[in-house]
C-alpha cells in the first residue's frame, strides 16, 4: 500500500511539474506573440521580442531582447534596444482583459538618437504611436479571448542606467540617460490600452533623452559644436511640442 501511495505521489509530482512548465511556456508565448504581432502596428516600425518567461504562480518574469527599429526616413537601424525587462504581474491577470503589473524594471537600455534640424527619429516614433492612439475607429486594438479590449494598470515603471548614442557613424557619441520612475499608470482610468501605456512611457523616455542631449550639447565649446548645439536644441523643441510644451 505504501509503495502504491509513493508511486501515486510521484506521478502527481511529475504531473504538477509538467503543468507548471507548460503554463510558464504558455504565458511566455502569449506575451511574445502579443508583442511581436501588435507592437509593429503601434510603432509602424520593426519590433521583435526574442524571449519571454513568466512564472504562472508568482507572476514574476523576464522579457529579453526587445528590438524597436527606426521610423521611415531614418537610418536602417534601431531606435532602441532593451536587453532585459523584468516584470512583476498579478498572477494570471495576463489571461484576462485587465492586466495588473506591479512593476516593470528596465536596466541598461540602449537608445539611438538621430536628429535633423527640427526632427528626430525618436520624435517620429512617438508621433507614430500618438497617431495610432488618437482614437481612430480603425486603430489596431489588442483584445483578450473574451473579445474585450486589453487594458493595463502599471503600479510602478523604472528605467535605470540607460545610455543614448547621439548621431550615427564615427561622429556618434554616447551619453548617460537620466533615470525614469513612473507610478500608477492607468490606475485612475481603470486601465489603459497598450498604445496609451506605450505612449505614456515613451513620452517620459523622450523627455529624458532630450534633457540628456541638451545638457551634453551645452558643454560643447567648439564652433562646430555650437552649430550642433543649435540643431539639437531645435530638435528638442520639436519633440517637446508633442507634449504641449511640457518636458
Amino acid at each position: 500500500m505504501k509503495k502504491k501511495l509513493l508511486y501515486l505521489g510521484g506521478i502527481l509530482l511529475v504531473l504538477a511539474l509538467v503543468t507548471y512548465v507548460g503554463l510558464q511556456f504558455f504565458l511566455g508565448s502569449i506575451v511574445k506573440q502579443g508583442v511581436n504581432s501588435f507592437a509593429p502596428k503601434l510603432t509602424q516600425t520593426k519590433v521583435e521580442l526574442a524571449e519571454a518567461n513568466i512564472s504562472p504562480l508568482s507572476g514574476v518574469g523576464t522579457l529579453r531582447g526587445l528590438y524597436v527599429g527606426n521610423p521611415k526616413g531614418w537610418t536602417d537601424g534601431k531606435a532602441f534596444y532593451l536587453g532585459q525587462i523584468h516584470v512583476d504581474l498579478a498572477p494570471f491577470s495576463i489571461l484576462g482583459d485587465h492586466i495588473v503589473i506591479n512593476e516593470i524594471s528596465i536596466d541598461q537600455p540602449e537608445f539611438v538618437y538621430e536628429t535633423r534640424l527640427v526632427s528626430s527619429n525618436i520624435g517620429d516614433l512617438l508621433k507614430n504611436i500618438e497617431a495610432v492612439t488618437g482614437g481612430k475607429s480603425d486603430s489596431p486594438q489588442a483584445t483578450a479571448k473574451n473579445g474585450k479590449p486589453i487594458k493595463f494598470e502599471v503600479k510602478k515603471f523604472v528605467l535605470t542606467n540607460g545610455k543614448i548614442t547621439l548621431g550615427v557613424g564615427v561622429a556618434a557619441m554616447t551619453l548617460p540617460m537620466p533615470p525614469i520612475t513612473l507610478e500608477n499608470l492607468g490606475a485612475k482610468e481603470g486601465g489603459i490600452t497598450p498604445g496609451e501605456l506605450t505612449f505614456a512611457v515613451m513620452r517620459s523616455v523622450t523627455s529624458s533623452i532630450v534633457s540628456a542631449t541638451l545638457q551634453a550639447a551645452g558643454k560643447i565649446g567648439s564652433t562646430s559644436g555650437a552649430a550642433a548645439t543649435e540643431g539639437v536644441k531645435k530638435a528638442g523643441e520639436a519633440i517637446k511640442g508633442l507634449f504641449g510644451g511640457k518636458k
